[in-house]
């Protein structure tokens, strides 16, 4: 099983999930080219993609699906409010939906998903936990760790978690002070410090490849994400690597291997 990390942040969100035959894309904030593109890079056609799985209606996360349903038959796969929200945003996305149960596994080829609640100020939102050769779970946008997110992420192979922010760069920073309350409230974006004490905890459970995600531009850098997780993991044998803003990130889910 292998998880190919497209783009991560505000200004896109999509990766691939590889396992055999099924080829399943988890969001598609980035445009349709760089979609192709992508997964070209990978040796992927659109054709080979066996659904999208859709984490809330964030443009972040949806922008490029509208093209993406002009051009190919994909199933899109999405809970009761989201997929209420996607029909009025996307009314190409009406024939394609497939509405999921939160919290029950489902099947798409020779993976089974689990999609599970996330703290974040949309209608909905939700991260997904899939079972292949290997188990990935994902967790961006929320704003706290639930128990439901830290039962969801518990015992994956290889986690995607945000890392959104560093809390003196955003609270000195040239945010406007809604925005800043906004990020910092239980409904908005995880801390570097929040992300890293969520992923000591995983480690302690069993996970042992973290890919930090949904970096701010604004609040963040890559070295201060992976300094602060690298000091929570101190000592541990943990793989620890930051997703692309946009790029390709591949890593076979339960070791590390990057392209």
């Amino acid at each position: 099983m292998r998880v190919s990390v497209f783009a991560s942040g505000s200004s896109g969100n999509c990766l691939l999930l590889s396992d055999g035959g099924t080829n399943i894309l988890i969001d598609a904030g980035i445009s349709m080219r760089r979609v192709v593109s992508a997964l070209a890079s990978v040796g992927i056609s659109m054709e080979n993609i066996g659904g999208v799985l859709i984490t809330h209606e964030h443009s972040d996360h949806v922008s490029g699906l509208k093209m993406l349903l002009k051009h190919y038959n994909i199933p899109v796969y999405a809970p009761h409010t989201v997929a209420n929200r996607l029909r009025g945003m996307i009314p190409e996305t009406e024939e394609h939906l497939n509405i999921i149960p939160v919290g029950d596994e489902f099947g798409i080829g020779s993976l089974s998903v689990t999609a599970f609640h996330t703290p974040h100020d949309s209608d909905e939102s939700v991260g997904y936990r899939v079972r292949g050769s290997g188990v990935f779970a994902l967790a961006t946008d929320i704003g706290h760790v639930t128990d439901e997110v830290l039962e969801n992420l518990t015992g994956a192979d290889t986690v995607l978690v945000e890392s959104n922010h560093d809390e003196e760069m955003l609270r000195y920073g040239r945010y406007p002070v809604w925005l800043k309350r906004r990020i910092l409230s239980d409904i908005g974006h995880l801390s570097n410090e929040n992300c890293a004490l969520l992923a000591r905890t995983l480690y302690e459970r069993g996970t042992g490849t973290f890919i930090l995600g949904h970096l701010s531009r604004e609040n963040n850098t890559p070295g201060a994400a992976m300094e602060c997780a690298h000091s929570a993991l101190s000592g541990t044998d943990a793989v620890l690597l930051c997703a692309p803003a946009l790029g390709c990130l591949s890593v076979e889910v339960g070791k590390e291997c990057l392209v």
